[in-house]
C-alpha cells in the first residue's frame, strides 16, 4: 500500500485545513485509514481513523468535534478536514493504514509521507 499525502499549510488560529491521502497498490477494502501527527518534542500521536468497508470514524479526544474523516471510495482517497484550528495542532501529520484497531491507533502498517500543518496563534 502506498501512501501520498497532501494539503498541508500555514493557517491562523481558528482557519481550517483540508488533507487529503491517496491510496494506492493492493485492495484496500479490509484496511482501516488513518491520520497521526508528531509536533516537536512530542510523542508520535494517533487523530483520527476511518474503516473503508464502512465509513466508520474514530477520533482522539483533543480533536473532537473540530476534526473530520472521510473517505472517497471511488478516488481512494481518504480526507481530514480540521477546523477550529489551534497553535497546538502544529505538526507534521501522517496518512496511515492499518489492519485492525489496535494498529491504527498505535502501531500502523503503512505510513505515507507527512505533511506540515503550522497554525499560527
Amino acid at each position: 500500500v502506498q501512501l501520498q499525502a497532501s494539503g498541508g499549510g500555514l493557517v491562523q488560529a481558528g482557519g481550517s485545513l483540508r488533507l487529503a491521502c491517496a491510496v494506492s497498490g493492493r485492495s484496500i477494502t479490509s484496511l482501516i485509514m488513518g491520520w497521526f501527527r508528531k509536533a516537536p518534542g512530542k510523542d508520535r500521536e494517533f487523530v483520527a481513523a476511518t474503516w473503508w468497508i464502512n465509513g466508520r470514524e474514530r477520533y482522539a479526544d483533543s480533536v473532537k468535534g473540530r476534526f473530520t474523516i472521510s473517505r472517497d471510495v471511488a478516488k481512494r482517497t481518504v480526507y481530514l478536514q480540521m477546523n477550529s484550528l489551534k497553535p497546538e495542532d502544529t505538526a507534521v501529520y501522517y496518512c496511515t493504514s492499518g489492519a485492525t484497531t489496535a494498529m491504527i491507533t498505535t502501531t500502523p502498517n503503512y505510513w505515507g509521507q507527512g505533511t506540515q500543518v503550522t497554525v499560527s496563534s
